[in-house]
């Protein structure tokens, strides 16, 4: 079964999301990950929730944890997350 990111938040920081978004590309494209949803414009129907919606499908849900747990993630992972107030899970699904 296939793996998927799924990335909720509001960006806190635009400077650090930015670097964050200039190298995030060729790493997913390295670890197999095909873009299904980039949302910056998210709408809340339930909860709270930040403005930017991401999901990521993986070839499986080890393949989504080893691009996340990655060395070339780990570099730059930080800009995400430090920039960012939000939730990131992975997932299984078909």
């Amino acid at each position: 079964m296939a793996g998927y990111f799924v990335a909720n938040y509001m960006i806190t920081n635009q400077a650090d999301y930015r670097e964050y978004l200039a190298a995030i590309g060729p790493i997913l494209t390295a670890h197999g990950a095909e873009n299904i949803v980039i949302d910056r414009d998210s709408e809340l129907l339930e909860g709270s929730a930040g403005q930017v919606t991401v999901v990521l499908r993986f070839a499986t849900k080890a393949a989504a944890r080893a691009w996340y747990e990655s060395s070339e993630y780990r570099v730059i992972r930080h800009l995400r997350t430090d920039s960012t107030e939000g939730i990131g899970v992975i997932a299984e699904g078909k």
